[in-house]
């Protein structure tokens, strides 16, 4: 039995004597089948040619795969009053990966914004003895690796410690979450996935409900992803990927993206 991965969206299925007949997620609008068709990869196929790509960005250990893979997403390792978080999942955990962060202090929690990362999720909680996963219950459907390991929360808020909250943002899919961190290092700190989408100007964020597909975002998904981060106070907004980050004035820019949004679409819902 093989724990096969879909090469285009990186995330891991079930055990199964065959690959599945097909990846829901990557047939969902949002997302889409590889040009060449489904096609499938294995932990140890993957790690024959990729390695884990650890570095400092902006005082935080971020993590990847090099040479790049499916989504491309970066994960955080964040070390919190909560306990070491790993913010994202990737589609291989190595050895040398995993000794990397337990020398950092391990990893304790699990927590992933949205089904499009939830990757490897399983071998990652298992190499850390079990750490649970966090996810939103809105997104369970989306879940191809069952586990004991996770945790389904539910509600527009989950406060983990005095310092960390998971928002229910919304919108890309209905449990899509971001983290906030008071005490960050270099300020309080926004980690939307891309729920919030840090573009390349890197001063503001967009919202769409499908990214590769072009689809926007309902107004009245973006109106209640403002609402319930408005609460929020952060200075830096890391997002979904390398060097897409908003270092200073992270609130500022995010509220002014939502403005930038209402107007460029007002004439068609008369308000914002």
């Amino acid at each position: 039995m093989t724990a096969f991965i879909c090469e285009t969206c990186g995330t891991q299925f079930a055990p199964t004597a065959a690959p599945p007949e097909c990846c829901p997620i990557c047939e969902d609008e949002r997302q889409y089948v590889g040009w060449q068709g489904q096609r499938w990869t294995t932990l140890e196929a993957l790690a024959a040619r990729h390695k884990l790509r650890i570095e400092d960005e902006h005082g935080l250990t971020a993590i990847g795969l090099e040479p790049a893979f499916a989504i491309n997403q970066r994960a955080f390792l964040l070390q919190t009053d909560a306990g070491n978080i790993l913010w994202e999942c990737l589609s291989i955990a190595t050895q040398e990966g995993v000794a990397a962060l337990k020398a950092r202090g391990g990893v304790d929690k699990i927590v992933i914004s949205h089904p499009h990362f939830y990757a490897a999720m399983t071998a990652w909680s298992e190499a850390f003895g079990g750490a649970p996963i966090y996810l939103h219950e809105a997104d369970r459907q989306w879940g191809q690796y069952p586990s004991p390991h996770i945790h389904l929360w539910s509600g527009d808020s989950l406060r983990l410690s005095d310092d960390v909250t998971l928002i229910r943002a919304g919108g890309h899919f209905e449990g899509s979450t971001a983290l906030h961190w008071a005490r960050a290092p270099g300020g309080p700190a926004l980690f939307p996935g891309d729920a919030l989408q840090v573009v390349s100007d890197r001063r503001h964020v967009t919202f769409m409900y499908s990214y590769p597909n072009y689809i926007p975002m309902k107004p009245a998904d973006v109106r209640a992803m403002r609402d319930r981060v408005a609460p929020y106070a952060f200075d830096n907004v890391f997002g979904y990927t390398w060097g897409r980050n908003i270092i200073g004035g992270g609130k500022a820019a995010v509220e002014a993206s939502f403005a930038r949004y209402f107007a460029a679409i007002e004439d068609e819902i008369g308000v914002s």
